[in-house]
């Protein structure tokens, strides 16, 4: 698929329907299972027991500077927002609007996801990537809704990641939470 072709393609996706379809077209094979809506990490502990692979946990963030940043860590991981611009080079972070994940990642507050990315065409949002989920063979992620988790192979992702036209920036989480 030609970057343009991605671009366009990117442009039109907004639901779980057409990212799900984009993944596919991707060759990524990805298996998605239906649940009530979750809306924290700890809520959907029972569901995650019974769904093979690294759960993550993703914070839509905005720093001091107006910089977006969407944070994707494993579910379990300690996240330290005072120490965690001096780790990324950015500004302070605080919490991103629900407008403003709405209008860059195309979901709202509980649904937020790494999947999100696809609908953020601008560029305007930064990835970090918990390093844990960066070499998980089996990753999961909501489809844009928090009424379902969608699970991909770690190669899938990258592919995922490299067809919308993002690098992480991929940090240790575990590392910079035994040197707090």
């Amino acid at each position: 698929m030609a970057k343009t072709d991605r671009v366009r393609y990117a442009d039109a996706v907004k639901s779980r329907d057409d990212l799900l379809e984009f993944l596919a077209g991707l060759g990524v094979e990805a298996v998605t299972h239906e649940h009530p809506a979750v809306f924290t990490v700890g809520e959907g502990e029972d569901l995650k027991a019974a769904i093979p692979g690294a759960h993550s946990k993703n914070l839509f963030l905005k720093d001091a500077r107006d910089q977006l940043w969407l944070v994707s860590a494993e579910g379990h991981a300690t996240i330290d927002l005072k120490r965690l611009h001096t780790v990324i080079g950015s500004a302070r972070l605080s919490f991103g609007r629900a407008e403003l994940m709405l209008e860059t990642l195309g979901v709202t507050p509980g649904s937020v996801t790494a999947f999100g990315l696809i609908n953020d065409t601008g560029h305007r949002v930064r990835f970090v990537l918990d390093r844990t989920l960066a070499e998980a063979e089996q990753v999961n992620f909501h489809p844009l809704t928090n009424t379902a988790t969608t699970t991909v192979s770690g190669d899938g992702f990258r592919r995922f990641l490299a067809a919308v036209g993002v690098t992480p920036l991929v940090v240790d989480f575990v590392t910079m939470a035994v040197m707090a």
